[in-house]
């Protein structure tokens, strides 16, 4: 499948992202090989195979929850490069 600029300039409006010519150049190739690669796996017969929920045969192996101890608020903050009486201090990151 070609792509062309139009396409990648339509795709770059709806994600709210702009792109200098280089840059439509290199995403337009790299859209052709996205498009490329997947038209590759539509060709291959999964004919009786089954679908996977995951890639490998590995389980999540999750412990139990259980009640413990918890850490004094002086011995949870003597780590911490700035504290505020029992609060860690952290520096501002979302502006309002």
């Amino acid at each position: 499948m070609k792509i062309d600029q139009n396409t990648i300039k339509k795709l770059a409006s709806l994600s709210k992202l702009k792109f200098n010519e280089k840059e439509m150049e290199l995403i337009t190739n790299d859209m052709e090989k996205m498009i490329d690669f997947i038209q590759t796996l539509e060709e291959i017969n999964t004919e009786g195979v089954e679908p996977l929920i995951h890639m490998t045969e590995g389980y999540n192996h999750w412990r139990a929850d259980e009640v413990r101890e918890m850490l004094p608020p002086n011995e949870a903050l003597k780590n911490s490069p700035k504290a505020d009486s029992s609060y860690f201090k952290l520096p501002k990151v979302l502006d309002k």
